[in-house]
């Protein structure tokens, strides 16, 4: 959906949201929004400084893969005002399967999906070597 099909004054988040209304079950639909609505709260008020969003455990523990992702895609939506974000699934060795949601367009660009992989890989490298440093400091390792 491009810009001038949005209704005036909609958000793309709304349009979204007003979409998976209509294609969810009700019940996955109520359990989305309980997920989300903190998360797009924070983001209307400016309260989340960084650009890295995860799903909270606790919030994120039993739900349905679909929920997840759908979760996921809101909050993206939220962020990047845009309506073409994709959850991909990248299998990195050190980690395992990693999803991440990124535009169509990076999507599809294995040289892209490779660079993120890459990213990612130093990333759990650099946490788990913080966690070794916090461990023999006797500080907490939950990065």
């Amino acid at each position: 959906m491009n810009e001038p099909e949005l209704p005036p004054d909609g958000r793309p988040v709304d349009v979204y949201l007003d979409l998976l209304r209509v294609r969810m079950d009700t019940e996955d639909y109520r359990l989305l929004l309980s997920v989300v609505e903190p998360v797009l709260r924070a983001i209307e008020e400016q309260r989340l400084p960084a650009l890295d969003f995860a799903l909270d455990e606790a919030h994120a523990e039993g739900l349905p893969q679909e929920v997840r992702d759908e979760a996921a895609l809101v909050i993206a939506t939220a962020v990047t005002g845009r309506l073409d974000n994709e959850v991909i699934e990248l299998n990195i060795e050190d980690t395992g399967p990693v999803r991440v949601v990124t535009d169509a367009v990076t999507a599809s660009d294995p040289v892209r999906l490779g660079e993120i992989a890459d990213y990612i890989r130093e990333r759990q490298q650099m946490n788990d070597e913080l966690r070794g440093i916090a461990a023999v400091s006797d500080l907490p390792t939950d990065i």
